[in-house]
């Protein structure tokens, strides 16, 4: 899985850009939790290469760029989880979901 690095509030306007040709998943991971490691690990054993061609994967770190997940949860309307995940689609997140509740099978669900 090639992860797309979320560092930068300058991003979050690419990534609803992006969001207008295909879908974008936001994956907000602590360092410091193992719940968070469990489903980020999850995410990378079970993603495949058909999973690049529906939706966009990034990774923020939220440790380090905790400024950048409060406005994740302002800009969409979510309030903030670690983990969590959510797909943006045409600027706005269709889809979250939080803690163990994390898996592939339901973020692919949300991008058909």
């Amino acid at each position: 899985m090639k992860w797309n690095e979320l560092n930068d509030m300058s991003q979050l306007g690419i990534i609803d850009r992006e969001s207008t040709a295909q879908k974008v998943m936001i994956f907000k991971h602590s360092t410091r939790c193992s719940i968070s490691d469990a489903a980020y690990g999850r995410m990378e054993r079970k993603w495949n290469s058909e999973n690049d061609k529906q939706i966009k994967p990034y990774y923020l770190d939220l440790l380090a760029h905790r400024d950048i997940s409060n406005a994740i949860a302002e800009r969409y309307g979510v309030m903030h989880e670690s983990p969590q995940v959510l797909i943006i689609s045409n600027g706005k997140c269709i889809f979250s979901q939080t803690h163990m509740g994390i898996n592939i099978e339901d973020v692919m669900q949300a991008t058909v």
